[in-house]
């Protein structure tokens, strides 16, 4: 009986205090600053890539993807201002700038696909002038596959269909801006 219990304890205390797989970021706030903000589309930001890590990834983790997606853009079907994936299961973090595909910051293997605004690599926020504050969610995915079989022309929709087919579990953080 005294086995029992104590095989039940453990089994408890496993799981009310497992880490959860998160993401962080020392750049981030609630909202965005110009930092993060788009250069183009009438906004005068720096187009710089924040600081991410993560860390918890569940077992089965073979690789990892980041996107950042803002459900306010007046589209019908929101704005993608970064897709990256194949990102090795031994990467935990992106330094700024990483989405600049010309700093080289990136992680070897990775690819930065398609945004919405029809380039690749990290397109900052820019709703549109005088419109409600916009979410922007950073999403890093831990996924069942080493690679995903994609080029980076690949549309964000192609990713997206992807990443949920593979994904074990994600983690965001939301921050806000208008302008």
């Amino acid at each position: 009986m005294k086995k029992l219990i104590a095989l039940a304890l453990a089994f408890l205390t496993t799981n009310l205090f497992a880490q959860q797989f998160t993401l962080t970021s020392s750049d981030l706030q609630g909202q965005l600053t110009n930092t993060q903000v788009f250069a183009g589309f009438g906004c005068a930001g720096e187009n710089i890539s924040p600081q991410l890590a993560w860390s918890n990834a569940p077992e089965g983790t073979k690789s990892f993807a980041i996107t950042v997606y803002d459900p306010d853009a007046p589209t019908g079907s929101g704005w993608w201002h970064w897709v990256m994936f194949n990102i090795p299961v031994s990467v935990n973090e992106l330094t700024a700038n990483a989405g600049n595909l010309e700093s080289g910051l990136a992680p070897d293997g990775s690819i930065q696909s398609t945004t919405s605004f029809g380039t690749t690599g990290y397109g900052g926020a820019c709703p549109p002038e005088g419109d409600k504050a916009h979410a922007y969610i950073f999403t890093v995915f831990a996924l069942s596959i080493d690679k995903m079989e994609l080029e980076s022309n690949a549309p964000p929709a192609m990713v997206g269909y992807y990443l949920n087919a593979n994904v074990i579990e994600k983690a965001s953080i939301i921050s806000y801006y208008k302008r």
